[in-house]
Order: structure tokens, then C-alpha cells, then sequence
């Protein structure tokens, strides 16, 4: 048998209309009055799958309830160890721009490229000496990057992406899991496996909101006087730089702090590729409520 394309073509009578549409709320005026409740929705859609399943299970030819709920993506929210592979690479590819960023960053403080830096200088120097045009550059720096990028928009309407979703790569013990009823039909050995499994990516998520909270933990204790040492040199540095920011025009302390921060290497202890700033050593050094948990 063949494979059936189906092309579907979207008209619009007005352009002023589709533009319209995108100013106006996504659901009905009512759920944003006496909003829904967070459980409420999946309910709903558990009913509502239910009704049209029964209804296209009665028809001719019989669409069976399995079709149905994966049409309607019912079981969006069950764990699947293949959708969190594409989720965390989902989120990786958006962190790619601020990487991207750190790398030109790093670039720059290093150098590499003497005629970039000379001209960040100059561009940096014209903003902080003339700042009206500070806020014609933020607005005009999406603009040419959406210029830079038309060239490579997409020509075509998106697809199911079998890459994206993993579905290329994924092995019979995910797609076991994936299709697996809920409450669970496994014998318990191969459960014990998959537990193990979600363990130790359990492990790893539990690390990274450790230190997640760690550090606003050591940001809120600056202020808190859990090291009084650490917040005595808090407190006289910012008296200090408040001083200082007062009686000196705002535009030298700008230059002199992109200055500062656009040194050159030779200058600098601290850098991408060198020993950690004094900033970070301090700021690591601060207490955190790690030592006081079991």
C-alpha cells in the first residue's frame, strides 16, 4: 500500500484581519473571567476523548480508542524517557544563543580579534557619550537580526520531525515504556530497571536545582548577616559605590566600567581561560543552607 498526502491550503480574505487575530485571547472570554483550575483541563479532555471515541468506535469503519487518544495527545503529560531526551534538546537549542553569546564574549576579552575590539570600543564609547542613541540601538538590534535571517527562513510549513522527536534513535525499551498502560502491566524485575533509571535522572535534576537554590541562597544571605564578614565588605562597598556613582558623572562610570571589563588580557589575573575572578571566589565563599540539610 501507498501513503496518502493530504495538502491543506489556508486563505485569508483580509490581511488587517489576520493581523487582528493576533492581539485577541486564545480562549474564550469566559475562562479568563472564572479561569479553570489546574486539574480541570485534563478532565475535560479525558471526557471529551471519551465521548468521541465512543463515537467513532460505533462508525464504519471502526476507529479504535488507542487512535483516538493519540490523536488527540491525551497522554501529553506521562513520563517518557524519550520525551525528555527531545524536551532537554528542545531547551539546549534555545540555550545555543546565549552559549553563542558567551563565545563571542570570551572572544572579546581575550582579543582574538583586534579590529572587533577596537570597533566595540568605539560603538560602545559613542553609546555611553551620546545616549540617545541607546535606545534606537536596542530596538534596532532585533530588527537586524530578524534582516539577517530572512534569507534563511523557512520556505516551507513545518513537519513531524522524526529527528527532533527521537523517534530514529529510540530504542525497544523506551518505546515499551511509552506504550505502557497506566497503572503499569510490566512484571516488577523490569520496572525495578526503569526505576533505577529514573533515578538517576531524578539525581541529576536534583543538582541542578541544588544549585539553583544555593546560589539564590548565598545572593539573599549578602544582606542577611549569616557571615558577618561577607556582609561588612557588602555594605562598605556599596556605601562606597554609591559615593563614588554621586559625585561622578554617570557617563565615566559607564566608560570606565566597559573599559574595565573589555581589558586586555595581559591586564587582567582573571579571564575564560584563566584563575576566577574575585567576584565569583567571594561570592562562592558565601554560606548556603547546603551544610544544614540531611
Amino acid at each position: 500500500m501507498g501513503e496518502i498526502h493530504l495538502a491543506v491550503r489556508f486563505t485569508r480574505s483580509s490581511l488587517p484581519n489576520l493581523m487582528h487575530m493576533y492581539s485577541q485571547p486564545l480562549l474564550p472570554n469566559m475562562h479568563y473571567l472564572h479561569p479553570l483550575t489546574i486539574m480541570r483541563p485534563y478532565w475535560l479532555r479525558h471526557q471529551a476523548t471519551q465521548i468521541v471515541s465512543m463515537r467513532l468506535g460505533q462508525a464504519e469503519p471502526r476507529l479504535r480508542k488507542e487512535v483516538v487518544q493519540y490523536m488527540l495527545d491525551v497522554d501529553s503529560n506521562t513520563w517518557s524517557l524519550r520525551k525528555y531526551k527531545l524536551n532537554l534538546s528542545r531547551v539546549m537549542s534555545v540555550w545555543d544563543w546565549l552559549i553563542a553569546l558567551k563565545k563571542w564574549y570570551d572572544g572579546v576579552c581575550n582579543w582574538e580579534n583586534y579590529s572587533t575590539n577596537i570597533l566595540l570600543h568605539i560603538f560602545y564609547s559613542i553609546l555611553v557619550l551620546c545616549p540617545e542613541f541607546v535606545l534606537p540601538a536596542i530596538f534596532l538590534c532585533p530588527f537586524l537580526i530578524g534582516f539577517w535571517y530572512y534569507r534563511h527562513r523557512p520556505k516551507h510549513p513545518p513537519h513531524i520531525d522524526v529527528r527532533l522527536s527521537y523517534a530514529d534513535s529510540v530504542n525497544p525499551d523506551e518505546l515499551d515504556e511509552e506504550f505502557d498502560t497506566f497503572p503499569t502491566s510490566r512484571p516488577s524485575d523490569l520496572l525495578r530497571v526503569r526505576y533505577d533509571q529514573l533515578r538517576i535522572i531524578g539525581g541529576k535534576l536534583l543538582k541542578v536545582a541544588s544549585d539553583v537554590a544555593a546560589n539564590a541562597e548565598r545572593l539573599q544571605y549578602l544582606v542577611l548577616w549569616r557571615d558577618p564578614r561577607a556582609t561588612s565588605l557588602c555594605m562598605i562597598f556599596h556605601l562606597v559605590a554609591a559615593i563614588v556613582v554621586y559625585f561622578t558623572p554617570v557617563q565615566v562610570v559607564f566608560l570606565l566600567t566597559g573599559f574595565y571589563v573589555l581589558r586586555h588580557p595581559r591586564l587582567r589575573r582573571s579571564g575564560p581561560n584563566g584563575f576566577p575572578s574575585i567576584l565569583s571566589n567571594f561570592f562562592r565563599r558565601l554560606p548556603a543552607k547546603t551544610d544544614c540539610i540531611l
